[in-house]
């Protein structure tokens, strides 16, 4: 059995819901001293993007949550980001998406990691939880 205190997590999703999903999880994991990295690749890049985790999609049908949310005084996107680096969560952005999407390491938040699979993989070869959104 593992004596790891890591949580191993892989954004490939880029709407609203998995943002809440990938930070909450996120969050409560680091909260409780876990040693959390979170792997950004393709539309989950949206969600440490600069401009795009401001606006992101919400399902179709769905956009009464948003209303919802606010009224719950539930933490926004940009906010959750905040917090979970201030937990000390690792952010890692696939550098093969970010060249594939033409995109530079400044159109995301500060702090990030620019990594590619082996990157994480080394991370998350001794992790205890391992999930993807």
């Amino acid at each position: 059995m593992s004596n790891s205190n890591k949580v191993a997590i892989i954004a490939s999703n880029g709407g609203v819901f998995d943002a809440y999903k990938v930070f909450n999880i996120a969050t409560a994991a680091a909260a409780t001293e876990k040693e959390v990295a979170i792997f950004f690749t393709f539309e989950g890049l949206n969600l440490i993007h600069k401009e795009a985790n401001q606006n992101l999609p919400m399902p179709a049908g769905k956009e009464h949550f948003a209303e919802g949310f606010k009224n719950a005084n539930v933490p926004s996107i940009p906010e959750l980001v905040a917090m979970a680096q201030e937990l000390g969560v690792t952010f890692i952005g696939c550098q093969m998406t970010m060249d594939v999407m033409g995109l530079e390491k400044e159109a995301f938040v500060d702090g990030i990691e620019v990594g590619g699979a082996v990157t994480f993989l080394e991370f998350a070869k001794d992790a205890d939880v391992s999930l993807t959104f």
